[in-house]
């Protein structure tokens, strides 16, 4: 089973793809690392953006998708563009996605004990751990 994990920092949607074997996770190289939003009030960079992020899935064989949640509100909270790259996500045909909170990634990361691999740009990390959170979530 594989989950690409994302992190929406900006206008940049950055991904992890990583699979799970006999209760093992790896990190599955991608050529695409991460993919940007030009200018979020034009509708057409929308639409680019939204056939770039469906051609990524479709071409990698994504069937489910776990999001690094962002506050709404506060400090920490995200901007609108992030909010608006999570709803083009969240159209994605023949996806799962999945909202993953800061909290069930560190109760995952502490459950199983996983260790971040080197092949991971230090900016996939986030992407990395919410993937490995949604993979782990139902395992023992």
């Amino acid at each position: 089973m594989q989950v690409c994990g994302v992190e929406i920092k900006g206008s940049e949607a950055v991904f992890a793809l990583v699979a799970l074997a006999d209760g093992v996770v790896s990190h599955v190289p991608l050529a695409v690392k991460k993919l940007a939003l030009e200018d979020d009030d034009e509708q057409a960079h929308v639409r680019a953006f939204a056939e770039q992020l469906a051609a990524f899935a479709k071409g990698n064989g994504l069937t489910r998708i776990a999001i690094k949640k962002r506050g709404k509100k506060g400090d920490f909270a995200g901007g609108p563009t992030t909010f608006k790259i999570e709803g083009v996500f969240q159209l994605l045909v023949d996806c799962e996605v999945t909202l993953i909170s800061a909290q069930t990634m560190s109760a995952q990361e502490r459950k199983h004990g996983y260790v971040l691999p080197d092949s991971l740009n230090k900016y996939q990390h986030e992407a990395y751990r919410a993937a490995c959170a949604l993979l782990l979530k139902g395992v023992k």
